[in-house]
């Protein structure tokens, strides 16, 4: 059988999906991926005959691929399946006439029973992790144990992701992933929710370690057919196994080669651990500041980590040589503008060279969006949730606009200290918050240009056309031409925007 996936472009390549190709594939299926926007979906999808048409899904974009899948099934009369955290948190959505299938949960086994069962002829309504509806009645399955070894799944198939995204396959950084899961229990994060909720697991059996030897497996593999300069390792926590660690520091250098860059967890992080990675070839790390306050960061947002946890990882990173980038969040429940401020600070003494700040955004089943309701906050509907988690907040705080002009304002700051009299009243200017995502816009680019620079430094690529001035007179001078050539023929050239929007994207997501 052949399954489709349809997805939207994203900053870089779904390894989810290539989990699933690859597992698809061992059971003898065939695997597209056809990615939108594509004015010729439509037709490419017709073409293509699916016996299943599948979706990744997380909130905030469930609206799109609900009208993606009605459209699907009015074209080709397959079933669809959902997965990922909007239909595994928001099961009713099989309710809707668009979606046949929900799988809750991993879909590894469950993805590939369900296409061999379809293209038999079999019943597909016993499957684990599916669920359905009759009737306007939702049923649910049982759930499978989650996969005990990343190793056995084989390597991820990302074939069908290069085939019909050029501009993934032709990028030489790439990312790679070293484990499933987390031992900790962030409010804000899906993962204690997928662990403690879904699958009622002990933490030491959701968080699953793939062998060092699996990882240079792949990315030996992929370097064998697609170009690969650089790395970003996505890990939510690197450094989670020190022992893991050591292993990877000491092979990794002579099997593989190439500059990367990781994020650590800041009370896990240790001299020596860095002094190890910058020595294996990290050249870039990102840390999880997410608050000054003690308050918000440890009894809001649960993360368990202390104010000198989150300076002294800092000082070791920056100590090395090594591109500081942090993560931020702001617009907690509770949190007052004080604390917001505070965290801003913490940046600007802890030098930080790339803050990464985004919006609060209480997800369905996260513990913190039960949190933000019991402390009286209206949260709107998840129909109305943000596509982008850093443009504005879902929460409706009494000085929105205030939070979400700190926002825009927060990574110029922290590379301006000087400006820091001016914050308060300039957040309060509501009439200039337009103002504002322009200059972020700007700002955004510029960081982008000089993490360019950090690679290219790395992977001996520096050229006069990567010095971050020049380079960002290329981008914005390119995205100009572009709106314009648009205004007058059309979006024929909407690629070439994707192009330098994903290479935006992919550093602020990837770490900048």
């Amino acid at each position: 059988m052949r399954v489709v996936f349809l997805q939207k472009f994203l900053p870089q390549e779904m390894l989810g999906i290539a989990w699933l190709s690859r597992t698809l594939k061992d059971a003898g299926h065939e695997v597209q991926v056809q990615f939108l926007p594509d004015p010729e979906w439509e037709s490419r999808l017709r073409a293509s005959k699916p016996g299943l048409v599948a979706f990744s899904v997380t909130t905030g974009d469930h609206r799109f691929y609900l009208k993606v899948a009605e459209r699907a099934k009015e074209l080709t009369g397959a079933p669809t399946i959902w997965g990922g955290p909007h239909a595994t948190f928001v099961p009713d959505v099989v309710l809707e006439d668009a979606v046949d299938f929900i799988c809750r949960g991993e879909g590894e086994r469950a993805l590939p029973e369900l296409a061999t069962r379809l293209e038999r002829g079999d019943d597909p309504y016993t499957i684990a992790n599916l669920s359905y509806a009759r009737d306007g009645v939702r049923f649910d399955n049982a759930l499978q144990p989650l996969a005990a070894s990343l190793d056995a799944l084989g390597l991820p198939d990302r074939e069908p992701i290069y085939t019909a995204g050029r501009i993934y396959r032709d990028c030489d950084r790439k990312i790679f992933l070293t484990q499933r899961g987390c031992l900790y229990n962030c409010s804000f994060c899906f993962h204690h929710a997928w662990r403690d909720k879904l699958y009622h697991a002990k933490p030491k059996e959701y968080l699953r370690k793939r062998s060092v030897e699996h990882v240079i497996q792949e990315i030996d593999d992929v370097r064998s057919r697609y170009p690969l300069k650089f790395i970003h390792f996505l890990d939510d926590i690197f450094n989670v196994d020190e022992p893991w660690l050591d292993e990877f520091c000491a092979v990794y250098p002579k099997a593989v080669g190439l500059p990367f860059d990781v994020i650590l967890r800041t009370n896990l992080t240790k001299p020596e651990h860095v002094k190890q990675l910058r020595r294996a070839g990290c050249i870039s790390a990102r840390l999880a500041f997410e608050a000054a306050s003690d308050h918000v960061r440890n009894t809001i947002y649960r993360k368990g980590t202390s104010l000198a946890d989150l300076e002294n990882s800092s000082r070791y990173i920056k100590e090395q040589g090594i591109r500081l980038t942090t993560l931020n969040l702001l617009g907690a429940p509770g949190a007052t503008m004080e604390d917001e401020l505070a965290t801003l600070q913490l940046n600007v003494d802890c030098k930080v060279d790339h803050p990464l700040c985004s919006l609060l955004q209480p997800y369905p089943e996260t513990d913190i969006n039960d949190i933000t309701r019991d402390m009286g906050f209206a949260v709107d509907a998840f129909d109305a949730f943000p596509e982008k988690f850093n443009r504005t907040t879902s929460i409706a705080f009494e000085r929105r606009h205030e939070i979400e002009n700190l926002h825009k304002l927060f990574p110029i700051i922290v590379r301006f200290p000087s400006l820091m009299p001016l914050v308060r009243p300039a957040i309060k200017a509501r009439m200039l918050s337009k103002l504002y995502l322009a200059l972020y816009l700007l700002w955004t680019e510029y960081l982008v240009c000089e993490q360019n620079q950090t690679v290219a430094q790395a992977t001996k690529t520096a050229t006069l056309g990567t010095f971050p001035p020049i380079d960002l007179l290329r981008r914005v001078s390119s995205k100009t031409t572009l709106k314009v050539r648009e205004a007058v023929f059309g979006r024929r050239f909407s690629k070439q925007r994707l192009a330098l929007q994903m290479e935006e994207d992919t550093i602020a997501h990837a770490g900048g």
